[in-house]
């Protein structure tokens, strides 16, 4: 019988806000180098189990309480998706404080208040297997040798990959190898950034979504840009780009449109089911009298309805200085909060259901921005009568979207944090309280780390950004999207090839899933031609790698601790690296310099493009040498079984 004494504690929720400050930092950085954002509840829960050893009577039920905050937080990170579109339009020149954190915090405060009532329905009576709050559960149960080993890992991983990352600040290793050639009339490239972040992103995504990114690459670089490239004068390298930039993205808008589309339509049929039996159920409960035990009660429906009323009442508020000169305000906020509310509550039981199907890193939330960004400037434009595409219409289209976007965010990771409450016996109650926290402690970093990465590298699109400008490749489609429907200037023609594509890619996937063979997910398949390869090439690298890290673990004695162990690897590699940056950002903006750390000479620049690449390839391999090791003394036998 669990020990319930200790739970909701000041420590734990203090803890949870700690390890806040490090996995929403690191989510920042990674979402807008790469567009990936990574789940923080296994690796928060390892570290809170290390820290509350130190309490003879800390329980596991405080430790849950730690991840859950910690989580929330780290998921809220996802806004950097939307908001530094405002700064690419340049309606923003930084993130003020207060607007940024009231914006982040409303809309993953409405996440928190939509998927309570979700809970029974998508939590309890369902048979949806949550990965990775299954995951988090045990984790939660594994003995303490378990935990000091996974500690270690994720230390390791962090301190060679931030290692990695200062050599390449230093100039002493290359960040970034790329080459452009002609192909026939045409002209191509090859690029990719040498980055133990991606590398852990790319194991965390899986072999199925790697391989999709792989292939959306090939069809990006290998097919699109040689074609539309053909006959064009100029260097390779500015023509592939500009064709790139111009047209091919566009063309992966068109396949994640789609594929986002039928993503949302293929699980509507199993949410409804489930939303049926559970008000059934609780229909019979009620009618056979009886008090609900302490594991199964909810915070009360009525606080839930005051609170989502309370932060529509703000949410009103903030839209109304965003407004501006834009005709018809009172319509355009009334319709705005509707909106929200449809909106929201739609996109919170879908993204809770993609979250138990799925998990939560894998649930295709880029694509519902893209889909909310969409309606809400046609909904937006009819209403106000439309503007231009640097009008305000775009910038009030964009705040609407981050609320939806913050409700999206919270409400694909809280349903996945009540499971692992679940099978460890929590209260809800005190985890949806804890979750609230974690919204808070998020919407407190998150715009200070926005504003620093602003400052020190700018966002690609925005006006006057430097070279080292981070790709923000979600809120740079999003924003494109919103001044092209408002001031109808979107190419609809690459938009729609992309959207025939996504298609023909959603027909194999379909197909491929008849057959009980490898998935190709279509959403992943577009964000492959979406993303710049630099960062997107070493994700498929880190998925094959996680892949056959994955093959070895299933031949140990402790096969579910020894795939653990290589999530806790892959988790450190991003942790390591992202902080780095985030700290590399501050020295920056101290200095005035774009390579403060700086001490190799350009003409360095060809010795440490031979050497890095094998320096990186050495260090990955003693990486998941040092964990394969590790998980084996864990399961007991200390030996590494070759594969």
């Amino acid at each position: 019988m669990i020990e319930r004494h200790r739970e909701l504690t000041v420590r734990a929720v203090l803890l949870g806000g700690v390890i806040t400050l490090l996995f929403t930092a690191a989510n920042v950085y990674l979402g807008l180098r790469v567009g990936l954002t990574f789940a923080t509840s296994i690796p928060a829960a390892v570290i809170s189990m290390a820290l509350l050893r130190a309490f003879a009577n800390g329980t596991i039920l405080e430790n849950n309480i730690v991840q859950t905050v910690a989580s929330a937080a780290g998921t809220l990170a996802a806004i950097c998706f939307v908001l530094p579109g405002l700064v690419m339009i340049g309606a923003w020149h930084d993130f003020p404080f207060w607007t940024t954190a009231l914006i982040t915090f409303l809309g993953g405060f409405l996440g928190v208040m939509f998927s309570i009532p979700l809970r029974r329905a998508l939590v309890v009576d369902t048979p949806l297997p949550y990965p990775e709050g299954v995951a988090a559960a045990e984790v939660l149960k594994v003995g303490e040798s378990d935990n000091k080993a996974g500690l270690a890992i994720i230390t390791t991983g962090a301190i060679a990959s931030a290692g990695y990352a200062l050599l390449a600040a230093m100039k002493v290793a290359v960040a970034e190898a790329t080459t452009f050639f002609r192909v026939g009339a045409g002209a191509t490239g090859i690029s990719a950034g040498l980055s133990f972040a991606l590398m852990g992103a790319g194991h965390l995504v899986g072999i199925s979504v790697g391989v999709a990114i792989g292939i959306g690459i090939l069809i990006g670089w290998a097919g699109a840009v040689p074609i539309l490239t053909a006959g064009i004068p100029g260097a390779a390298e500015a023509v592939a780009l500009k064709v790139w930039g111009d047209q091919v993205r566009f063309f992966g808008a068109g396949v994640i449109g789609v594929a986002s589309i039928w993503t949302l339509l293929s699980i509507l049929s199993p949410i409804l089911r489930g939303v049926r039996s559970a008000l059934a159920a609780s229909a019979h409960r009620k009618g056979s009298g009886g008090e609900l035990p302490l594991h199964e009660r909810d915070l009360p429906i009525g606080l839930v309805a005051i609170g989502s009323l309370a932060a529509l009442a703000l949410i009103g508020v903030l839209l109304a200085t965003q407004v501006g000169s834009i005709g018809n305000e009172v319509l355009v906020i009334g319709g705005s909060l509707v909106f929200v509310v449809l909106a929201g509550a739609f996109i919170a039981a879908v993204c809770g259901y993609m979250a138990g199907l799925i998990g939560a890193s894998n649930s295709p939330i880029s694509g519902v921005g893209i889909l909310s960004i969409i309606a809400a400037s046609l909904l937006i434009g009819v209403v106000a009568g439309g503007t231009g595409p640097s009008g305000p219409l775009v910038v009030y289209a964009l705040t609407v979207t981050a609320v939806v976007f913050g409700v999206a965010t919270i409400s694909n990771d809280n349903l996945q944090d009540l499971k692992t409450g679940q099978l460890v016996g929590a209260t809800p109650w005190k985890q949806q309280v804890a979750l609230i926290f974690g919204v808070f402690f998020g919407s407190l970093v998150i715009p200070p780390v926005l504003s620093l990465l602003n400052q020190a590298y700018g966002f690609a699109g925005a006006p006057g950004v430097g070279p080292n400008a981070l790709p923000a490749p979600q809120a740079a489609l999003i924003s494109a999207l919103a001044k092209g429907v408002l001031g109808g200037t979107l190419d609809w023609r690459m938009i729609g090839y992309g959207a025939i594509a996504g298609v023909v890619i959603v027909v194999i996937d379909f197909a491929l899933a008849g057959m009980k063979r490898w998935r190709l997910p279509p959403l992943a398949v577009g964000l492959g031609i979406y993303l710049p390869m630099q960062t997107s090439l070493l994700v498929v690298v880190g998925a094959i790698g996680g892949w056959f890290y994955d093959r070895w673990a299933q031949r140990q004695r402790d096969p579910e601790g020894s795939e653990r162990m290589g999530v806790l690897l892959a988790t450190g590699l991003i942790v390591g690296e992202s902080l780095f940056g985030v700290a590399v950002a501050g020295l920056v903006v101290a200095t005035g310099k774009d390579a403060p750390l700086a001490i190799m000479s350009e003409g360095f620049a060809p010795t440490a493009l031979i050497l890095s690449p094998i320096l990186f390839a050495v260090l990955t391999a003693w990486l998941y040498r040092r964990t394969a090791s590790a998980a084996a003394a864990v399961a007991g036998d200390g030996l590494v079984r070759e594969p």
